[in-house]
């Protein structure tokens, strides 16, 4: 029957769907079926639904495509289950009566394109944070966001018309400010201290590394060698960091979670929900894509994914508390030897791709 052959087609794509991510090959189709997993999980559901219509209990290839199809759906629940309430948080709240130094962070993707400064400019208002980054920042961005730098003095900048352009703007002091070339002369990386009300400092890293598109990046190498180069670093030093940007890949990808356990920092969805942030103009299709992470030094206050505005991608805002029992009250991510060595590996291989 001609329906039950397309269910069968369809079956077996979202199967394959699944596995071939499991197969750790950095080429980009692959590693961009990391992202579509409710996706996959909803278009499962609906075609097990109509299967059962057709399904022939006495039929041995009925009850194996029924069955992989199922464990496929189950693999692609369980990987989106912790940014779900029903796992435990993994960041604590704060306490809303402690009086503990607060850092706020606006984090967007402005798309370069996009000509709604007004827009923009209108949701700083709105979450009136200590720290704004934006990327996918040109020339244009530059100009038409200057009037930011009337409250927000403190600023860090690199525009650039390759949709790699970063713009950080602080109204907290800036300590030892950088602009890095991790592996890729085209991509910036920002780097900097800022001095909290309570003379405490906090060490901030930015990054927006290739997307896994072929326009871009036919492999991930090097995207999940900078972020896992910075995430090392951040482990060794041990002091309040956030990092934070688009990182162009989700937040239950092999790599993000590698990349968490390499730092020790916590992701503040977990136990939360999903925050999608890309694509703002595409309902159907939507995954987060724009990450805050963060040593067990802070607690949180807040976090929202703002309105859409213009961009595709919607906006992050985060509160975090800095308060001196969280460390006793988290538990940090580690990795074990294995995954160790994996970290070891794939920033070797980002390295020598980067110098070829």
């Amino acid at each position: 029957m001609l329906m039950k052959t397309i269910l069968v087609i369809i079956a077996l794509l979202l199967i394959v769907a699944t596995v071939l991510p499991l197969l750790r090959i950095d080429q980009w189709w692959i590693r961009v079926l990391d992202f579509p997993r409710a996706q996959i999980t909803i278009a499962g559901i609906v075609i097990i639904a109509l299967y059962l219509f057709f399904w022939d209990l006495h039929r041995a290839t009925d009850n194996l495509v029924l069955v992989l199809l199922v464990v496929a759906l189950g693999y692609q629940m369980v990987k989106m289950l912790p940014y779900t309430a029903l796992m435990p948080r993994q960041v604590m709240d704060a306490d809303s009566a402690a009086n503990e130094p607060t850092l706020k962070l606006l984090v967007a993707n402005v798309l370069m394109d996009n000509r709604e400064s007004d827009a923009f400019l209108a949701l700083v208002r709105r979450y009136d944070p200590d720290v704004i980054l934006t990327v996918e920042t040109d020339q244009w961005w530059e100009a038409a966001l200057r009037p930011l730098e009337e409250t927000y003095v403190y600023t860090l900048k690199n525009p650039l018309d390759t949709t790699y352009g970063m713009l950080v703007y602080s109204r907290l002091e800036m300590i030892d400010p950088s602009i890095r070339f991790i592996l890729k002369d085209s991509i910036p990386s920002m780097h900097m201290q800022v001095v909290l009300a309570s003379n405490d400092r906090v060490y901030l890293h930015f990054v927006h590394p290739d997307p896994p598109n072929p326009r871009y990046a036919t492999e991930t190498t090097e995207r999940d060698a900078e972020v896992l180069i910075i995430g090392r670093e951040v482990e060794r030093r041990d002091k309040p960091t956030i990092i934070a940007g688009d990182f162009n890949d989700v937040a239950w990808s092999y790599t993000t979670s590698l990349f968490q356990k390499a730092s020790g920092l916590l992701d503040p969805r977990i136990g939360r929900g999903m925050f999608n942030t890309f694509n703002a103009k595409n309902p159907v299709f939507r995954w987060p894509l724009d990450h805050v992470f963060h040593t067990d030094h802070f607690k949180l206050v807040r976090i929202e994914r703002g309105p859409a505005w213009g961009s595709d991608h919607f906006p992050m805002f985060i509160e975090l508390s800095l308060d001196p029992g969280a460390e006793q009250d988290q538990q940090e991510p580690d990795t074990n030897r294995v995954e160790e060595e994996q970290v070891d590996e794939k920033i070797e291989e980002g390295r020598a791709q980067s110098n070829e």
